[in-house]
């Protein structure tokens, strides 16, 4: 009875743990929605409100009267998708070269893709700027998108997962049966990479999401991004923090739908590996 009952309490104190975690996570995002439905005089209401109020639909309107919200979105969702996508392939490509071929300053090239992770982003903004001015993309997608078609931590990520879960023997019986080096990537380190590739395609989604400074600086007010658009919102003498929460809700929302997609690849894949195993 004892073992069963100490089983017990950590169990529960498991759930209760779990819960806490949840709920706080939760709070700030569910407290956005209250303020978002409401107007900016709710904010000196004591005690403040806990419920939703009814002026959610009249506030999405002065959002996207106010800035052009919906072109916001709209490159956002262009530019995070292409990020991230670019940076699953490139990445997965990358790191099963770095993993599992073998060619001459592999590991050269490795520490020195590493090394760029070391050197701080905003160092580069002023050559970066001064490159995309050369190339006339200056407020275009291009000067978003280009730059980041591929990243270290990603290369770095697939290659430290791919050395551990890429058998070299299934490798080998591929090339027996005449597969090429191409034909491997696509039809065993694709399927194997999935559930690591999904972690990084969310992680980059919501980087090239919440990415403010290099939009800010490339991008002009009338074509800008979630972010930049959200700044506008909170511009002025008076802030009106009901508008600018029910901007961030809205802006929000793309990331939960990518978190619940990528999820259950996630999870897909990690069952599969299970089944298969």
């Amino acid at each position: 009875m004892i073992p069963r009952l100490g089983a017990s309490k950590t169990r529960t104190l498991t759930y209760l743990t779990l819960i806490a975690v949840v709920f706080f996570s939760a709070l700030p995002l569910y407290y956005s929605v209250v303020v978002a439905s409401r107007d900016n005089s709710a904010l000196a209401d004591v005690p403040p409100p806990l419920f939703p109020g009814g002026n959610f639909f009249t506030n999405v309107e002065n959002v996207f009267t106010t800035v052009p919200f919906a072109l916001a979105l709209l490159n956002s969702i262009l530019v995070a998708g292409s990020i991230a996508i670019s940076v699953m392939f490139f990445s997965t490509l990358a790191g099963f070269a770095f993993a599992k071929l073998r060619f001459r300053g592999r590991n050269a090239l490795l520490l020195i893709t590493v090394a760029t992770m070391m050197v701080p982003t905003q160092l580069g903004i002023i050559p970066l700027y001064l490159i995309m001015v050369k190339l006339e993309w200056t407020g275009s997608m291009y000067a978003l998108i280009v730059p980041a078609l591929v990243n270290a931590f990603g290369v770095f990520f697939m290659t430290q997962y791919l050395s551990r879960a890429l058998p070299t023997e299934l490798l080998e019986a591929g090339r027996v049966d005449g597969c090429t080096t191409w034909g491997l990537f696509w039809h065993v380190v694709l399927p194997v990479a999935r559930p690591a590739a999904a972690v990084l395609g969310m992680l980059t989604f919501m980087s090239a999401w919440n990415d403010y400074f290099w939009p800010l600086v490339v991008l002009t007010p009338e074509n800008p991004t979630v972010q930049v658009a959200l700044s506008s919102l909170a511009a002025g003498y008076v802030s009106d923090y009901a508008l600018s929460l029910t901007g961030t809700t809205l802006g929000t929302l793309p990331l939960v739908i990518v978190f619940a997609l990528l999820g259950k690849q996630i999870i897909g894949g990690i069952m599969q590996g299970a089944v298969k195993g």
